[in-house]
């Protein structure tokens, strides 16, 4: 064997979990940090704030008596406070025991202080999660900016044409002699794009310099690859942002609509593509696959995709971005995260889709490599979509997870007591055998779908 042979291989593998790492240990930072801040402003002490389980590799104890630590086992991490016997906030007896006679010593437990006190520090984690997800959004809005109004072009993607009549700067007037809609009018813009003839090459009406002209262009929205999404059969077989798919199966193509089409009606066959990269045409064989997609109306429906996403054939000029308007898309983004995944359970639970979209740790550890292979940008808002599952993930009402103890707070609040240390501790067992079930039914899926 030759082992050289091995090393784009491992070096892919290395690439991946170092990406998975990095993607999760800042989640889980800013998730314990939720934790262990609020339950400080609290009163309630916190004894260890460990990123990582297993053997610790760094330690320092702060003035107030906090041990920060790194462990080696990099997929987690936990907040110890006073009076917990584990991570998972479990009363330790003998500790609660020693403080019982001196109010001020309870007072400063997790288990001795205050309803509110306990549940503000508990719902901080997912709280911390949804907040890191809505400021990262928001900075990637306002890096991006926003398209200008009406639609302007800024730079020319490089297309198999080659040169075309569009300049940097001309604001678009019409196309193919269908005025053009407001940009931001998704209705009009829709049934505007469903109207554009699938050719290679259109009259633009545009205004340049004050003057109005028509000139060639590009058909608006050609079979360009702007995005290749994780774990899809496009990025397994090497296809790349900036791609243009020129035919498939020997018959060319020229609009993106196109190729969706002949996606769509594959029935999962095969597909020969012909695509041009930097000059170069490359062939690929790719076998589409069947994907369940939410809709509008929070159904979902099972389609043949192949993992890409399409783009006009120029990039929009953009204009700033305020504070505001990033903010509002941010939250939307992230609201509308937390609706899919919930109407996606149901689905699941119900039978309405497959199980198979429930990912494990190798799902998500491949998908933390493949957003990161295309750059920063894309890895970061990963983080954000991925950090605003871990909150929803932590509010489901399991008892071990942030959700169950919040559940049991509310029993407390309602009954004027809480529930007892024997039906704690089996519902503990029970939660964590239900979590531990899950995360195995979800490496399985890893491994066969």
């Amino acid at each position: 064997m030759d082992i050289t042979g091995l090393i784009p291989q491992f070096g892919g593998f290395a690439y991946t979990v170092v990406a998975f790492v990095v993607a999760l240990s800042v989640i889980v930072a800013v998730h314990e940090y939720g934790h262990y801040i609020v339950g400080r402003w609290s009163g309630i002490h916190a004894e260890v704030f460990s990123l990582g389980f297993g053997p610790v590799l760094w330690s320092r104890v702060d003035k107030r008596g906090t041990r920060w630590q790194v462990a080696a086992l990099p997929f987690g991490g936990y907040v110890k406070f006073l009076g917990d016997s584990n991570a998972a906030s479990g009363k330790d007896e003998a500790a609660m025991s020693q403080v019982s006679a001196d109010p001020a010593a309870m007072r400063r437990t997790m288990h001795g202080a205050p309803l509110w006190a306990r549940t503000a520090t508990v719902a901080a984690g997912p709280v911390f999660n949804f907040v890191l997800s809505i400021l990262i959004f928001a900075g990637i809005f306002m890096a991006r900016g926003i398209a200008s109004d009406p639609l302007t072009v800024g730079e020319i993607r490089a297309l198999p044409a080659g040169s075309y009549e569009l300049q940097t700067g001309d604001e678009i007037l019409a196309i193919g002699g269908l005025p053009l809609p407001s940009f931001d009018a998704s209705d009009d813009w829709d049934a505007f794009r469903a109207q554009l003839p699938p050719t290679e090459e259109l009259d633009y009406s545009v205004r340049r310099d004050g003057a109005e002209m028509t000139v060639k262009g590009p058909f608006l929205y050609p079979p360009l690859i702007d995005a290749v999404m994780p774990r899809s059969a496009a990025m397994d077989i090497g296809l790349e942002a900036g791609d243009v798919i020129t035919s498939v199966d020997g018959a060319p193509i020229f609009a993106f609509d196109q190729l969706k089409s002949q996606v769509e009606s594959s029935d999962g066959r095969a597909l020969k593509l012909e695509v041009w990269r930097n000059g170069t045409i490359h062939e690929f064989a790719l076998v589409p696959r069947s994907v369940d997609e939410p809709q509008s109306d929070g159904s979902f429906a099972t389609q043949w995709r192949i993992g890409v996403v399409s783009s006009m054939a120029f990039a929009a000029a953009r204009e700033p971005a305020g504070v505001l308007t990033a903010l509002e898309g941010a939250v939307s983004q992230m609201v509308g995260t937390v609706t899919t995944s919930i109407s996606g359970l149901w689905h699941i639970v119900t039978g309405a889709i497959s199980t198979c979209n429930i990912s494990g740790p190798i799902g998500i550890a491949k998908a933390s490599g493949d957003t990161a292979s295309q750059g920063a940008q894309t890895f970061i808002w990963f983080i954000a979509s991925l950090s605003t599952a871990v909150g929803l993930l932590n509010l489901f009402p399991i008892p071990a997870l942030d959700g169950g103890h919040l559940v049991f707070y509310a029993y407390e609040a309602v009954a004027g007591r809480p529930p007892s240390d024997l039906a704690l501790r089996v519902m503990m067992s029970i939660g964590i055998t239900a979590l531990l079930s899950l995360m195995a039914f979800a490496l399985l899926n890893d491994v066969f779908c």
